[in-house]
């Protein structure tokens, strides 16, 4: 007996095509525009991509032009979630970018006191964001939401730092051989690698909700993706490379790079966990499983940084609504969330540094370096709103400190740094990194 063939899917009508690539293209070269800009200014380019969706967005082109905004940005799921998959390839890709770029043997080398920093840098500022989870008027959390998952999510978003901002802005400023340079990227990497692991805990809680049999569930799942990466995860991915690296063309390196993290992420999205902390934890394996040279890597590393980043970042800005801020309630609670994020950074940072017998210019450092959230809480973020964990006006708060907080890094390094001898050891440690860097073809690429 024959069975009847399902009718085919009808292709994507002609019009939304259009709107779509319209949207891709525009988005992506004011995107490079504004980024470019903002390098020039001394900010980090995300600020000038997130500019370009507060440009386009309901902050500004829907008041000014609404029949354009309305056609150009139609409030149509269908139309908006092709934007959406492109600007979550690439937010999946630079997680697991950056997880490849973090130098798991400077945490080892600097663990214990890098520790110390990072308990303090995480710990103070979480319960901080936390406390100010519950403090915040009931009228900024989206109804359903359980005000103890809108809390750890704050706390979360508070206690994460930047490693691109900040890697980038010691580089800038000559810092990344100085001993505090190296201590603020070790604990940064901590304090990363926990940010995704206490993400993926709340985003589960807030998609299986608060039932301990499922938060216990989703605990075994986060124990079963780090025994799993720590024993069988490394080698299949050395394995891997080692059959698509035989030849000279850096194209298969690229693709199982890519499938690798593509894979992983949706391995953990599979078990109920943030899609997110997969492609963090492939990035860690590829940069530390041996045998991959990195140099084969760098277009995925150019494709993304310039084409697919500076897009999520755009559709990020897409989503913020500064008009709310007009409400003074709204400006109000902004300022106290900006407050908690500053101090408890601060504070965090500097108790922990001053507990590993660090002196008080190098604590301040540290905490100013650590104090950057950029492109990371952005990321955060936008898994609140997508998860329907935030509201729109607390998104535009919290991406609002992500960017103040990263322009508040520099000045403050530059003062304290100044008052920080330089060792015998910095000196060696730089004159390497210096040789290093005359080897080496230079790179305009900016890290976010």
């Amino acid at each position: 007996m024959l069975v009847p063939l399902a009718a085919p899917v009808a292709p994507i009508a002609a019009h939304q095509l259009l709107i779509f690539l319209l949207q891709v293209g525009l988005l992506l070269l004011l995107a490079l525009v504004f980024g470019r800009l903002a390098r020039r200014l001394g900010m980090p380019a995300v600020v000038g991509e997130l500019f370009v969706g507060v440009l386009l967005g309901p902050s500004f082109l829907a008041h000014v032009a609404p029949g354009l905004s309305t056609w150009l940005f139609p409030q149509e799921s269908a139309q908006f979630h092709l934007l959406d998959a492109v600007g979550q390839i690439g937010v999946l890709l630079l997680v697991g970018i950056t997880g490849i770029h973090m130098d798991m043997g400077l945490i080892r080398r600097r663990g214990a006191t890098a520790a110390g920093v990072s308990a303090g840098g995480l710990l103070v500022p979480l319960a901080f964001g936390v406390g100010a989870g519950f403090l915040l008027p009931a009228t900024l959390i989206p109804a359903g939401t359980e005000p103890l998952v809108f809390a750890l999510f704050l706390g979360v978003a508070m206690c994460v730092s930047a490693i691109p901002v900040i890697a980038k802005t010691l580089m800038d400023m000559g810092l990344l051989h100085r001993n505090v340079g190296q201590l603020t990227l070790a604990a940064g990497m901590i304090d990363d690698a926990f940010g995704w692991f206490m993400l993926s805990i709340v985003s589960a809680m807030a998609t299986t909700g608060l039932r301990a049999g499922n938060v216990l569930i989703s605990l075994a799942c986060l124990l079963a993706v780090v025994v799993f990466a720590l024993t069988l995860g490394r080698p299949l991915v050395r394995h891997a490379f080692r059959l698509t690296s035989r030849g000279e063309d850096p194209g298969s390196s690229v693709a199982t790079a890519a499938v690798l993290l593509l894979l992983s992420a949706a391995a953990t999205h599979a078990m109920g966990l943030e899609a997110i902390f997969g492609a963090f934890v492939c990035g860690i394996l590829i940069g530390s499983a041996g045998g991959v040279d990195p140099a084969r890597l760098a277009p995925l590393r150019t494709v993304v940084l310039s084409g697919f980043a500076p897009i999520f970042f755009a559709t990020a800005g897409l989503r913020m609504d500064l008009t709310s801020l007009t409400d003074p309630m709204i400006l109000l609670a902004g300022l106290g969330i900006l407050a908690v994020a500053i101090i408890g950074k601060f504070v965090g940072a500097y108790a922990g540094a001053r507990a590993s017998k660090l002196n008080r210019w190098e604590a301040l450092a540290l905490g100013a370096g650590l104090n950057a959230r950029g492109v990371i809480e952005v990321v955060v973020a936008m898994v609140g709103l997508r998860l329907g964990i935030l509201s729109v006006e607390v998104y535009t708060i919290i991406v609002l400190v992500a960017i103040v907080t990263s322009l508040m890094a520099p000045p403050i390094l530059r003062w304290a740094m100044a008052r920080v001898e330089q060792t015998a050891e910095e000196d060696l440690r730089g004159n390497e990194q210096l040789a290093w860097a005359r080897q080496s073809p230079a790179s305009s690429s900016d890290p976010l």
